[in-house]
């Protein structure tokens, strides 16, 4: 495996252990398994782990030829996330649930604590796939 694919694919994982983990704090594994109709923890974590080794792929696809340093990695990680945050629970998750976009709700509780759980994702993604391009 290529060695900046090998960096999307642990950053992916970690960063999405660690967003995981606020996640299940947060009891929203269950809303995750609902996406492929299931309502189990575990099932959401399985495919909550897909989905952030995917995105760490495609990360390292649109930004890695920008990504050399640390600050790079940071600052790129944050773009992502919030990318992610707009795309995944705000237009992904609520139309494969049937709820319709919800961007007019971003702004509420849950939606930041999702944001701030993307941007650490990010972040950290974001800083190992630096640490792989060198």
């Amino acid at each position: 495996m290529d060695t900046k694919i090998k960096g999307g694919v642990v950053g992916g994982i970690v960063g999405g252990v660690v967003f995981g983990m606020l996640m299940q704090i947060m009891g929203m594994m269950p809303m995750i398994a609902m996406m492929v109709g299931s309502e189990s923890a575990l099932a959401g974590w399985i495919l909550h782990l897909i989905i952030s080794t995917v995105t760490g792929i495609l990360f390292v696809y649109l930004f890695g030829s920008k990504v050399s340093t640390n600050a790079d990695g940071v600052r790129y990680g944050l773009i992502y996330g919030l990318i992610w945050w707009v795309l995944g629970p705000l237009v992904i998750m609520p139309v494969i649930l049937g709820m319709g976009i919800q961007i007019q709700n971003a702004f509420g509780q849950p939606q930041l604590m999702s944001l701030m759980g993307h941007l650490v994702f990010g972040v950290i993604l974001g800083v190992i796939v630096a640490k792989y391009q060198k």
